[in-house]
């Protein structure tokens, strides 16, 4: 189904660029999907379906016709879609009409916790036995079994590994279990009152903070900003399990509830499971009212200022109309396509403005948005350093009201339509070999505003048929309309004080109002200059390996090709380019550019820029991304097949001939000049910060970039450390995916092949490679955050080995890993409940003499910090001293291994995998060894291991503390 994300996207690219290549380290909160909320006003409802109904009863858009859609007498509904693609997977969902949006005022995070309460003691499952049981069948926790609560909707969510009988009525009946049968007893809610409440500390972030903030301000009067997911603190503190009983039995009924199934299964067969085992569910007690949802303010235009420091200046202009409540049908369809396509040319313009040599903003962009059923919004969201908020303001109200004033150019809708015919192409295309979860994440992602669900072939054709003659005026008239409404409302973000606070804001806004804006300039001509490369190469040599169904293959300018041709996914082909050494090229003593990765791609190439790339390959698919891996400089994209020789063209010309411009070095030296700020800002971004450099021992090939370090680079730093392994290193090119080897031979041939010869591969020396790692304390290393004061992480974690040293040790390790994880959640997620997310990690390196570790981490209050040094030193010397049991042997072993055979059938696994290869045969051969090495690890195994590795005086400890604990003098503190 066509689920335009271009609001998202832009989004997304202004809060990531407040800290370019840092966004997963910075850990922005989850941001809910934004539904709108109510107060006391009366507001238009949305049409609801009768119990049982789904909309394509109301609608003349087709649904998929590859779905069954039912439902039961009892008016729950259910969606199946076989997909046989992978072999033996499948994924369930559960979805009920219930979110935090139902809760009264004393239950404010009660949907939340209900979600926990599923996973913790229902009639026919004993408490804490559910994720053990799915364990038992090979779905791990959190990865494989998981749930989700919203403003408006929880959901279940099950990926099976298989789909024999015993997985698939298993799961059925936990979700049965889920739905009707939950205990709710007062002792394990009172034991999981540690853990929501870990999980309401560990979402709390300076980002958080501004979201709600903004929220706030943005829909006064409604209920949404009083009903975030995660609650308030004294009702998770105090509430009985009573209102969470009353909240299950209100909303937790049948009429609210679909289930969806996606898999490799017969669909008649998993029809008849589910009217078995839900047919006879029947409510418990009256059904609970809907929320009141309000109606839009009436206001002028007002400013909100709000001085949050740890987050970067981001800025709104807000519009709020009434919500568009109308069903879906076509021509709603139409209308709002046409409308994201003016959105896009104007996204286009702003991206731009941010690549250009003197930019306004770090990064900008405008959407539209339906917030839950309540209003409707407009926004132009924009990030900037804090002093330079007035150019940004300027720059986006500017750009907004040229695009109102003259439109959009023919060339630039064209060009959107270019690119959006594109990717539904591609849809369509990869539509059979679609993963169970992601189609089964799109339907529940329906369920909301009730859409239709469609195929790729229908969504493509509707897309034809509405770009069809589709003129500039027509967008440019649906563009116009988007910026109208109550407002414009003004919200900014600063991490410092603004001088004259809203006013200012205000004034600087009706002095930009009053700037004339021109009509856009007309693009110039360009054109792709990089089809050819020279002569075509010759292949010098060609091995099969049978087995993995790869071939290697070598040209004579001493480019390695290895190819694997795959049915995994239809018309899709990954490539990765391994270029050099990555890190073991860079100095051991200097602090390592490759977070500026982001502006070698950015900076496009010699003979053409990033923007006229994108406008002249807009039909085609590719991608460009660069990173500095541990054993090579690494360019990488995805693709369709017929786009593979553009996608190949792209990687050659910027190993080739990068064009270094310096307003991408700058734009993201600019973003990065507040990421210490952020990242201080809560317990897991310091840790974030420090942890890579700690734990290789200092090495500045891997510690984090200082304030200084990222004011003082240079552009030909960056260079320096990049552009010689480029022009000079060898290459290894691996494609995996929907393509022969004899077409990809002959596109690389054409590019890759095409360079000038290589220098012959040669190991990079043993002191490059040799990596310390950090010794074992007594007293933990201390950092400090500036975020809440019960906030802290506690982290410890032991030496263990690369992964050649003995492969089969590193297996073992493995289990181990998962054994502890297994321990670590039991003791303190499920026995003591003091925290949300207790997590083990391992790696062995492939690429560093004698590296590799074992660790264990968790988010508590400071006060628990060594309740969970206590906690780890027990588990440790238990798993040296005794045996695991026969059960915990297959919990970790089982869904391990599951995850390897699923792995084993994705392009992404094989792209990974068989980089390096030919250069060392051996990665080969633990491709082949690591599924029986880890079904033969056994008890004893397991026990050595830990024996071997677990030891008291290697164990090097961490904690992350709020400034100015007193607990805090007790730990040892950070080495600068």
């Amino acid at each position: 189904m066509i689920r335009h994300l271009r609001a998202s996207v832009a989004l997304a690219a202004v809060l990531s660029l407040t800290a370019p290549g840092f966004a997963s380290a910075i850990g922005l909160p989850h941001l809910p999907h934004l539904p709108k909320l109510s107060g006391d006003a009366a507001a238009p409802a949305f049409p609801k379906l009768a119990p049982g109904e789904w909309p394509q009863a109301k609608s003349d858009v087709k649904a998929d016709p590859d779905i069954r859609f039912g439902s039961l007498p009892n008016g729950m509904r259910y969606a199946i879609k076989r997909q046989a693609i992978p072999l033996g997977q499948a994924a369930l969902r559960l979805r009920f009409d219930a979110g935090s949006l139902m809760e009264t005022d004393a239950q404010q995070g009660l949907a939340h916790f209900l979600e926990h309460m599923a996973f913790a003691g229902s009639k026919a499952v004993p408490r804490d036995e559910m994720v053990k049981i799915l364990e038992r069948h090979g779905l791990a926790f959190g990865a494989d079994t998981n749930a989700s609560t919203n403003f408006d909707e929880t959901v279940y969510k099950l990926d099976l590994p298989k789909t024999d009988e015993d997985t698939v009525d298993t799961s059925l009946k936990l979700l049965r279990e889920a739905a009707s049968e939950l205990t709710i007893a007062p002792d394990a809610v009172d034991r999981e009152r540690g853990v929501v409440l870990s999980e309401e500390r560990a979402s709390d972030s300076p980002a958080y903070q501004v979201f709600k903030t903004r929220l706030g301000f943005e829909l006064p009067g409604q209920l949404m900003p009083n009903r975030l997911p995660i609650g308030k603190v004294d009702v998770l503190q105090k509430a009985p399990a009573s209102l969470i009983a009353d909240f299950y039995h209100h909303y937790y009924r049948p009429e609210r509830a679909v289930l969806v199934a996606v898999g490799d299964f017969d669909p008649a067969a998993m029809e008849a499971k589910i009217r078995a085992r839900f047919g006879d569910w029947q409510a418990v007690g009256p059904a609970g009212p809907e929320p009141a949802l309000g109606k839009v303010a009436d206001r002028k235009t007002q400013a909100k200022l709000m001085v949050q420091p740890g987050t970067s200046l981001s800025l709104q202009v807000v519009w709020v109309r009434p919500p568009d409540l109308r069903a879906d049908r076509l021509a709603k369809r139409r209308a709002d396509f046409i409308q994201e396509l003016g959105f896009a040319v104007l996204n286009r313009r702003m991206s731009a403005m941010a690549r250009s040599g003197h930019p306004p903003f770090i990064a900008a962009g405008a959407f539209k948005a339906s917030q839950g059923h309540s209003a409707d919004v407009t926004m132009v969201s924009v990030s900037a350093q804090p002093d330079g908020w007035r150019e940004a303001l300027a720059a986006v109200d500017q750009e907004e009201r040229r695009a109102v004033q003259y439109g959009v150019r023919q060339d630039e809708l064209d060009r959107e339509i270019a690119e959006e015919r594109a990717s539904a192409q591609a849809a369509l295309s990869g539509a059979a070999t679609r993963r169970p979860a992601q189609i089964a994440d799109e339907i529940v992602g329906s369920l909301g505003d009730q859409e239709v669900v469609t195929s790729p072939a229908e969504d493509l054709e509707f897309l034809e048929a509405t770009v069809k003659g589709l003129k500039a005026e027509t967008v440019s008239a649906a563009l116009k309309a988007a910026f109208s409404g109550e407002g414009p409302l003004l919200f900014m973000a600063s991490p410092k004080a603004v001088p004259g606070g809203e006013q200012a804001l205000l004034a600087e806004y009706a002095s930009t109002q009053k700037v004339a804006v021109a009509a856009p300039a007309a693009p110039h001509a360009a054109v792709w200059p990089y089809a050819t490369f020279g002569a075509i190469g010759k292949v010098a040599e060609t091995k099969e390996v049978a087995d993995l169904n790869t071939a290697l293959v070598r040209f004579e300018n001493g480019v390695r090709l290895t190819v694997k041709p795959t049915k995994f996914r239809d018309d899709e082909v990954l490539i990765r380019v391994n270029v050099g050494h990555g890190l073991q090229d860079l100095p051991k003593d200097r602090q390592s550019l490759a977070w500026f990765g982001n502006a070698f791609i950015e900076g496009g190439l010699k003979q053409i820029d990033n923007e006229d790339t994108e406008r002249v390959l807009a039909s085609k698919v590719y991608e460009a991304r660069f990173g500095v891996g541990e054993d090579a400089f690494v360019l990488s994209g995805s693709t369709r097949t017929a786009d593979l020789p553009t996608q190949m063209q792209v990687l050659t010309a910027y190993v080739a001939d990068p064009g270094w411009r310096a307003e991408a070095f700058r734009r993201q030296q600019t973003a990065g000049k507040t990421v210490h700020d952020q990242m201080e800002g809560t317990d897991g971004g310091v840790l974030s910060r420090e942890l890579s450099g700690l734990l290789h021992a200092g090495d500045r090939r891997f510690t984090f970039p200082s304030r200084d370090d990222i004011a003082k680079a240079q552009l030909g730093d960056l260079q320096a450390q990049i552009a010689p392994h480029l022009t000079n290193d060898p290459i290894e090119v691996v494609i995996v995916g929907d393509v022969t080897v004899e077409k990809a031979v002959d596109i690389v041939a054409r590019t890759f092949g095409s360079l000038p010869a290589r220098r012959a591969p040669e190991p990079s020396p043993a002191t490059q490679r040799a990596v310390g790692f950090p010794a074992g304390a007594a007293k933990p290393v201390l950092f400090t955050h500036k975020g809440r004061d019960d906030q802290a992480i506690g982290y410890m974690a032991w030496p263990t080995n690369d992964l050649w040293a003995n492969p089969q040790q590193a297996l073992e390790n493995d289990v181990l890993g998962e054994v502890m994880g297994l321990r670590l959640i039991d003791e303190l997620r499920l026995t003591q409940g003091v925290t949300y997310s207790p997590s083990v990690s391992y790696a062995h390196s492939l690429t560093w003499t004698g590296w590799g570790y074992l660790a264990a981490s968790v988010e508590v209050p400071p006060a628990k910090l060594d309740g969970f040094f206590r906690d780890m030193d027990k588990i440790a010397t238990d798993l040296r001293t005794k045996d695991v049991t026969p059960d915990e042997l297959e919990r970790a072993k089982k869904p391990r291994i599951d995850k390897l055979e699923r792995a084993q059938v994705t392009n992404q696994y094989w792209l990974s995998e068989l980089s390096g290869a030919q250069a060392d045969p051996r990665r080969l051969d633990f491709i082949r060894h690591i599924i029986p090495g880890t079904e033969k690890v056994t008890a004893d195994d397991v026990k050595r291991a830990a024996q071997l590795v677990l030891k008291d005086d290697k164990a090097f400890r961490l904690e992350v503390e709020p400034q100015g604990q007193a607990k805090a003098a007790s730990a040892q503190p950070a080495q600068p």
